[in-house]
């Protein structure tokens, strides 16, 4: 589920897109972590067993035995190349459409799904924490991160 991920999303077309300084910040803290992406989805796994029960090829199962397959580095990797195009996108006004389209799209993916606001805030949370505790971290960063964050949800939340 991308959604996992795209929460990572970095924002744009919400009340207060991101400005340039600011995507700089999100862009940089997700640079330090976003080759890690197995470790990435097995926090949010860990932290969240309940969002790991919606994926149908990995629900029921145990952490460890799944965490080194093919199956389960490929669907971190689709989750984290979608946070990082929605980073890439971020900053730049004229961008904006286009992230306002990939999180419309990933909200009716997951709406379909039956993901819930709750679980798309145990998946920011998560991911918040892996990024603070893996890549330079400070109240600038923090705060980026966060309007990031409120701009993309808002998009999903109000499609689900």
């Amino acid at each position: 589920m991308k959604f996992l991920i795209v929460l990572a999303l970095i924002g744009a077309a919400a009340a207060t897109p991101l400005s340039a300084d600011q995507a700089a910040l999100v862009k940089g803290a997700w640079d330090k972590v976003k080759t890690s992406e197995v470790e990435i989805l097995a926090a949010v796994f860990t932290a969240y067993p309940d969002i790991q029960a919606k994926f149908p090829a990995f629900a029921g199962k145990d952490l460890a035995s799944v965490k080194g397959s093919a199956a389960f580095a490929l669907h971190a990797t689709r989750i984290v190349s979608f946070i990082s195009e929605v980073i890439s996108l971020s900053g730049n006004s004229a961008t904006a459409p286009a992230i306002e389209t990939l999180a419309t799209e990933l909200a009716s993916n997951h709406k379909n799904r039956g993901v819930t606001q709750a679980q798309f805030n145990e998946f920011r949370t998560a991911l918040t924490n892996y990024v603070s505790s893996n890549a330079s971290w400070g109240d600038n960063v923090a705060a980026a991160w966060n309007q990031a964050f409120d701009n993309v949800y808002a998009i999903i939340f109000a499609r689900l």
